[in-house]
Parts: C-alpha cells; sequence; structure tokens
C-alpha cells in the first residue's frame, strides 16, 4: 500500500545542501566573537538570566514525554530475567536469562546465539490520542551485547500494533557486536515505522494511537558474565497539528544569553570516511551531538580515537559519526542513536524530544542546557543560512537581547563560521511548523520541534526545573 510520507522525511539530508555554505555565511559567523560574549557562565551556570513575567504566547501543540529512569522506576513493570540495580546511577540488567536468539546480522551476515532477558515498561497513556511517537534510551552495552527496544502500543479502538523494533542498538562496532540497526518495513493498515519513527499513516481517518509500553530485551553470549545495563529509555507521543506557520512566541528572558558550546564545522570533513554516510557533509547529527558532549566536559579519549587519521582536524566528530551510525538507515541522523551515543560518556544522558515554541528553550538555555534542534527550509527562509535543507540539526547555544536566536550551525565553512544568529520568528517557524512549500511548489515536511536534550546525570536545582517544564523528569 502506499502510505504517507511523515515527518521524520526531513532527516533524509540533503548533502549538496548541507555542503553548501556562501561565504556570507562566514562572514556574518567572522563579524561574532570568537568566543562566547560576556555574561556567558560556564557550563550549567548561565551569567545572565531572568524574565519579564507575563505568559508568553504558547502554542498548545499536544506533546507528551514520558521516561523511566530512577530506581523506583526500575522496581515497576514486567521483568522476565532481569534485575533493577540501585546506585548512583540505577537502571535494569540481567540476572538470569529466560531464553535464547539465533540472530543473523543483515550487515555482517553473521549468525550468533544469545542468551536475553527483558523488561517491559508500566502502560503510559498520554493525556490525548498520539499520531506519533519516538523513543529513546541510554545504555551501557559491554563487547557482545547489545539491546532491542519495542513498541507494544494500543489504538484508540482497542486493537494493538504490532510489536514494533524502535531499534537494535549497542555502543561498539568491534568483531564481537552487531552493527547498530533500524529495522525497516514494519507496519499494519494503521501505521508504520520510518526509521526511528511510529507514524499513524492517515490521521483523518481517527484511529490513533491511546496508550503503549516500551519493552526493552537485553543480550549477550550464553554463559557470558557480561550484561547490558539500561539507565533510561522513554518515549515522546505527540500529536502536534499539520501547520504551515507557527504562533509568535515572545521573548521571556532579561537581556542577553549565551552558553559557551564549542564549535565545530561539519564541513571540514567532508570526504572523510565515506562509510559513514558520505563523509562530514552529511554529518551535522553528530557534529551538534558533538558540541554539546564536549560543552558538559566529555568527550572520547584519544585513545579511542586513534583509527582517525592523524592529519584530520576535530578527530572527534569522526567519532561521533562512526559510533551514531545507523546500518539500516545509511546515515548519522537517526535521533535516539545520537541521545544513545551522548549517554555513553559519564554521568550524561539524552534524550529526544519535542518543544512547543522557543520560550521551551529559553528556560532550558537559561539553566544552562543547550538545545539541539531538527529543521528544514530553503535559504530564503532563514536569513544567513545561505543553504537549503531537507533536515539539518544545529545546536542552540543563546539568545541575544531581542530574542533572536544565537545558533552553533555545523554547515559552515570552517569552525570560526560556526556561530550564527538567525531571527527569532523565521527559526521558530522552520523549526516548528510540520509542512513546508519546497522550492518546486510541492508540500514537503518538518520536524514540528524535534530537539535532543543532553544533561547530567545529577543535574542542578535549576536544570531539575527547566527539565520539568518541557516534560523531562530526572
Amino acid at each position: 500500500m502506499t502510505r504517507n510520507a511523515p515527518r521524520r522525511a526531513v532527516l533524509t539530508a540533503a548533502l549538496a545542501a548541507a555542503a553548501a555554505v556562501a561565504a556570507s555565511n562566514a562572514q556574518t559567523a567572522s563579524a561574532a566573537p570568537a568566543t562566547a560574549p560576556a555574561g556567558t557562565g560556564a557550563a550549567g551556570l548561565p551569567a545572565k538570566s531572568g524574565g519579564k513575567g507575563g505568559t508568553p504566547a504558547v502554542d498548545p501543540a499536544p506533546v507528551d514525554y514520558h521516561g523511566w529512569s530512577t530506581y523506583p522506576d526500575w522496581l515497576f513493570g514486567e521483568h522476565k530475567g532481569t534485575l533493577p540495580v540501585p546506585g548512583s546511577r540505577p537502571g535494569v540488567r540481567i540476572a538470569r536469562p529466560v531464553g535464547t536468539l539465533d540472530y543473523t546480522d543483515p550487515h555482517t551476515g553473521t549468525t550468533a546465539t544469545y542468551e536475553y532477558a527483558s523488561w517491559t515498561s508500566p502502560v503510559r497513556k498520554p493525556p490525548y490520542p498520539a499520531t506519533e511517537l519516538v523513543s529513546s534510551w541510554n545504555a551501557q552495552t559491554p563487547a557482545g551485547t547489545w539491546i532491542q527496544v519495542e513498541l507494544l502500543g494500543t489504538y484508540t479502538d482497542g486493537t494493538a500494533t504490532p510489536a514494533y523494533v524502535m531499534g537494535r542498538w549497542t555502543s561498539g562496532d568491534g568483531d564481537e557486536d552487531i552493527r547498530r540497526t533500524s529495522v525497516d518495513d514494519q507496519g499494519d493498515d494503521t501505521s508504520s515505522i520510518y526509521t526511528d519513527t511510529f507514524a499513524v499513516d492517515d490521521p483523518s481517518a481517527g484511529k490513533l494511537l491511546a496508550s503503549y509500553r516500551l519493552r526493552v530485551t537485553l543480550y549477550r553470549k550464553p554463559g557470558s558474565k557480561d550484561t547490558p545495563t539500561v539507565w533510561r529509555v522513554g518515549a515522546f507521543a505527540s500529536n502536534v497539528p499539520d501547520r504551515f506557520t507557527v504562533p509568535a512566541s515572545v521573548y521571556s528572558l532579561d537581556g542577553a544569553v549565551e552558553l559557551s558550546v564549542p564549535r565545530y564545522s561539519q564541513d571540514i570533513h567532508k570526504g572523510q570516511y565515506p562509510q559513514y554516510d558520505n563523509g562530514g557533509e552529511a554529518w551535522c547529527s553528530p557534529t551538534s551531538s558533538t558540541m554539546c558532549i564536549e560543552y558538559w566536559g566529555r568527550g572520547p579519549t584519544a585513545a579511542a580515537m586513534a583509527w582517525v587519521d592523524p592529519s584530520y582536524a576535530d578527530p572527534q566528530v569522526d567519532q561521533g559519526a562512526r559510533y551514531t551510525y545507523d546500518y539500516q538507515y545509511e546515515g548519522c541522523g537517526n535521533w535516539p542513536f545520537n541521545a544513545a551515543y551522548a549517554a555513553t560518556y559519564k554521568d550524561l544522558q539524552g534524550v529526544v524530544t519535542q518543544l512547543r515554541s522557543l520560550n521551551d528553550a529559553e528556560r532550558l538555555v537559561k539553566a544552562g542546557i543547550p538545545v539541539i534542534t531538527s529543521q528544514s527550509f530553503l535559504a530564503s527562509e532563514l536569513d544567513g543560512s545561505n543553504y537549503s535543507t531537507s533536515g539539518h540539526l544545529m545546536c542552540m547555544v543563546g539568545f541575544t537581547a531581542e530574542g533572536d536566536v544565537v545558533m552553533n550551525d555545523p554547515a559552515s565553512s570552517d569552525d570560526d563560521a560556526v556561530r550564527n544568529v538567525y531571527k527569532r520568528a523565521q527559526f521558530e517557524t522552520v523549526w516548528l511548523r510540520t509542512k513546508r512549500i519546497l522550492a518546486s511548489g510541492s508540500t514537503g515536511s518538518g520536524s514540528g520541534g524535534v530537539v535532543y536534550l543532553y544533561f547530567p546525570a545529577k543535574p542542578s536545582p535549576g536544570q531539575r526545573r527547566a527539565l520539568a517544564s518541557v516534560g523531562v523528569a530526572v
């Protein structure tokens, strides 16, 4: 059957568009200071904060993120051979395997036997029926171990979805490891999986997602004492309406704020390691992830990056591309794979969700949390970008005193050109809309406000409040 293309299609990055950065982009960036301006705080401590009071304009687009990450969370749900683990970073791991699986890796052709155990979450019923859902997870997977995350949904008519595989994931890619992968060709007469996104094919038919559970299955070689440990699993379920424009929000902070986030260009990696999605011209997602991981003082060791050609600048970006790569999607733009990669670094968490407006992002940035955003646009729709893209990730690091957005945009000619200021109303539209007019005159899609949020396992009280305000409990 013919299926409608979901908003997830924005992640199919146009290579030429991502690589095309005009000279004026570099000029705009070079006019900005090479380092963060006065008023910038250290990680987690923005120097400028405050609010104007009143109620900012917020689009009531229904978005519900829910995650399981605390020891009490892991005590509930359905355990089949798994054990809740307390401590500074609680999770679940294999206690007693309940079965075995012969798994043939579609990307290597290797067949191996694994034993497994699973944990299934309690039922989550969003406050409204949903048209889309994206899961994300944080886990540790020693060599030879991996996890599978599944969506078990119930429609509004009481029938069940298939057991949808949202991802098969491992942090490694050694000889003992499977290749991390999404799973294609999943669907029924109501919904489909598009790489990492569950989408109802025809919401106007009225049959939507009413509730869901997430099942995490942990795998290891028979007899091994190693086990994956899952620290967090969750999902956002949303029913964002189709829209070409969005209500304008009013800047809610007093004055400018900007975080000291490192600046890395994806374009300087053009042609490097084409086995990972044709090299740097398509690496907007891992480049943005790398910037935010380093903001929190984390990153790969020199030993971990020893495989990278020593003549290449910023090898940590190559590292990010390799370890976010989805072997089925054949790209580095799988949303939950990026969040999971960030969480492989000590005491970092990663979540994929949707925000409702720039006011949500302002609270996060004010608390010291940068925001990685997904958007698509024509060059004429975002002044100063000087390129068009069918899907691009960049890192929001601050706001000017007037409320325009300060972005670390990896689609820049070099690292010094990464800092860009985009007009508030233009940016909010290209980020939050779900429909857009393409250069050809046909209709394209937008992300509807999708973001990656990376933050400490033990955030500050202010960071907890900011995260809670966008539905992320820590």
